[in-house]
């Protein structure tokens, strides 16, 4: 027999009444934001807790990063503590999960694992910090794991409530998938899943031809979510390309499955999680490689696992014959320099694409 609605409803809302001040917990708008952060803040927010986000990445957020984190941290991880410092005095918990793995076959990147300490020794008064390990991998249940042991960071201990607001939290989080797969920038489908009055109009119906360019130039801009997206630390690279009328192909546009077929074609899947995806997705392009133009690989300048990618992703689009650049960012990237060299390959995809028309025509 069923517990009824009204109960269970009673039995998830009865903490909420005990405290009439919400507790505010923090998200830094950086790293794993990108990919999870419609699962954390509903989850949050289903418990009773106000979510924070810090705000978008700006010059003082950068400079303070700056200041805070050891000299050899690549720009993602040196943005990260200026995203922290942005919220120490707004919040009373800071979420940083200790990212471990995902999925089945990868950790995330050394620096990811050890970034609760990173942050806790920086030697900043800091609010108390949820840095529960979020791993996926080995025995079944770890979701579940993990978001009790969250809950219970914040005095939450009721497991109905838990369970809602873990399923709660799923459904939104494959809403915001769904979303990227048909087609739309991690901001926008932020935008749409949280922003009633959003400026997105509607959701799209379905899935975008990836290659339906209408004559555009075909580009697939890989690297990780948060040195794609953040706009701030690539100087703009996604808008800049978009203005010279490129058609763009994110690794959040291309299916899953699709993915992981090519997780079968390599010799060696690498050792972390969001190497794992740029890769898939490039040997997915490549493998089409009549219907893009090149292919744009964003990097950290000193990450470890970037520098290993590109080279594969390099010698990969060589042998397929498809035009390939780097474009490798820190905290001295200027605008000036990244549009000329975004400027002078596109006007050689445009050449190479005329000058094959004309040797088919």
């Amino acid at each position: 027999m069923g517990i009824p609605l009204f109960v269970l409803c009673a039995i998830i809302n009865v903490e909420v009444s005990q405290h009439m001040q919400k507790p505010k917990v923090g998200i830094p708008r950086a790293l794993s934001y990108y990919t999870f952060y419609p699962l954390w803040r509903v989850f949050l927010e289903k418990l009773g807790t106000e979510v924070v986000l810090s705000s978008p990445t700006n010059r003082q957020i950068l400079e303070d990063g700056i200041r805070e984190t050891v000299n050899d941290a690549c720009i993602p991880i040196k943005v990260f503590h200026g995203h922290v410092l942005d919220l120490i005095r707004k919040v009373d918990y800071l979420f940083i999960p200790r990212m471990i793995s995902a999925d089945s076959i990868a950790t995330f990147c050394p620096k990811f694992l050890g970034l609760p300490d990173m942050i806790r020794f920086t030697g900043v008064n800091l609010p108390q910090i949820i840095d529960i390990r979020f791993n996926l991998k080995g025995l079944p249940g770890g979701l579940w794991r993990f978001f009790r042991a969250v809950a219970r960071e914040i005095g939450i201990n009721n497991p109905f409530k838990i369970l809602y607001a873990q399923l709660s939290a799923l459904k939104k989080q494959r809403y915001y998938q769904k979303l990227l797969s048909k087609g739309l920038t991690p901001p926008e489908a932020l935008e749409l899943v949280f922003d009633r009055d959003s400026q997105i109009e509607k959701t799209p119906k379905g899935i975008s031809p990836l290659f339906n360019a209408g004559g555009k130039i075909v580009i697939g801009l890989l690297g990780y979510p948060y040195a794609i997206f953040d706009t701030f630390i690539n100087a703009g690279v996604y808008k800049r390309l978009l203005k010279m009328g490129v058609e763009i192909i994110t690794f959040e546009k291309i299916p899953q499955r699709q993915m992981r077929r090519m997780s079968a074609e390599m010799p060696q899947n690498f050792f972390w999680y969001y190497s794992n995806q740029v890769c898939w997705a490039g040997m997915f392009l490549l493998n089409n490689r009549d219907k893009i133009d090149g292919i744009i690989h964003i990097t950290a300048f000193g990450c470890g696992p970037d520098a290993m990618v590109d080279k594969l992703l390099e010698l990969e689009a060589k042998t397929a014959g498809v035009p390939y650049i780097n474009l490798s960012i820190d905290e001295h990237t200027g605008e000036g320099g990244v549009q000329t060299r975004l400027e002078a390959f596109v006007d050689m995809l445009w050449a190479r694409k005329e000058k094959s028309r004309v040797v088919n025509s």
